[in-house]
């Protein structure tokens, strides 16, 4: 909601500032410029990308533009199955749990928790590391190199995305010029022309500039910080489910394990220590 907010404000502004100056759209229609900037720019894309990176940058360019969730619900919502599943390994044993985390789109227990289900990243990280503590192999303070390396590798492996988008929006401006300048060499043919083809065709060869900047600072760029935003709201959101398994293994019970899980939220995300209370006596 916020990207689309975003973008009518700079188009709203930009656009009635030309107005406001005597501008026509009519002149910002050109579509020879864009197809060369636009085509340049996809171009780079894909010699610069794998195939995977290009599935990925699509699909985070869609996910991005749709409405996020409520941060604090999804971390209340975290909370409650972390204690959840802390609580039945801790009442009926470790044995419990397997089935949960063996299948966690079958998992009657991870159904109740629809927000956290959905969240592949999320289940899939708790998951594999509750079947390390089943195999009973790893020794905590392994555990937490296990855990670092596997965050480590999945922010690196996100960031690709957003890394790649950015340096598209930078090289955009330079291929804005290279539009432009082809636009001054088809001017200079004209050059004996009237005044007004001349203009024409100085005003087709400046569009190209402008596009060059405008999609690189009102567009590609806020939208690869968009996305960079989504990845750490994600690996913050990992970081939570970190702190309580490492809690959980070293033999803390399932309500400090929890708490130690939500002095590790950060800011309004947060949910009270009272709120905590309540889901913990309901889950009993």
């Amino acid at each position: 909601m916020t990207i689309a907010i975003g973008m009518a404000i700079v188009l709203g502004s930009i656009s009635l500032g030309y107005l406001m100056h005597g501008g026509h759209f009519a002149v910002l229609m050109q579509v020879s410029e864009l197809i060369i900037i636009g085509g340049a720019a996809l171009g780079a894309l894909v010699i610069g990308s794998s195939p995977q990176d290009l599935k990925n940058i699509f699909r985070q360019c869609i996910d991005v533009l749709k409405p996020g969730g409520d941060r604090h619900v999804a971390y209340n919502e975290l909370l409650h199955v972390l204690y959840a599943v802390f609580y039945s390994a801790r009442r009926d044993g470790l044995v419990s749990i397997e089935p949960h985390v063996e299948d966690p789109a079958k998992s009657d227990l991870f159904r109740q928790y629809p927000t956290f289900q959905t969240n592949h990243e999320a289940t899939e990280f708790l998951s594999d590391t509750l079947k390390v503590l089943l195999a009973g192999t790893v020794e905590e303070h392994h555990l937490s190199e296990i855990l670092d390396t596997d965050l480590e590798v999945h922010h690196e492996a996100a960031m690709r995305v957003p890394h790649i988008l950015q340096r598209t929006g930078d090289a955009l401006p330079a291929f804005g010029i290279v539009a432009a300048v082809l636009g001054v060499i088809i001017t200079m043919g004209y050059i004996g022309g009237s005044p007004e083809q001349i203009g024409e065709k100085i005003a087709a060869a400046l569009v190209g500039t402008l596009l060059g900047v405008f999609l690189a600072y009102a567009v590609v760029n806020p939208l690869a910080s968009a996305i960079e935003n989504r990845v750490n709201d994600t690996h913050a959101y990992l970081r939570v489910i970190r702190t309580a398994l490492l809690s959980f293994a070293r033999g803390d019970s399932p309500a400090t394990s929890v708490e130690f899980a939500r002095r590790s939220i950060e800011g309004e995300d947060r949910p009270t220590f009272a709120e905590v209370e309540d889901l913990i006596r309901g889950s009993r």
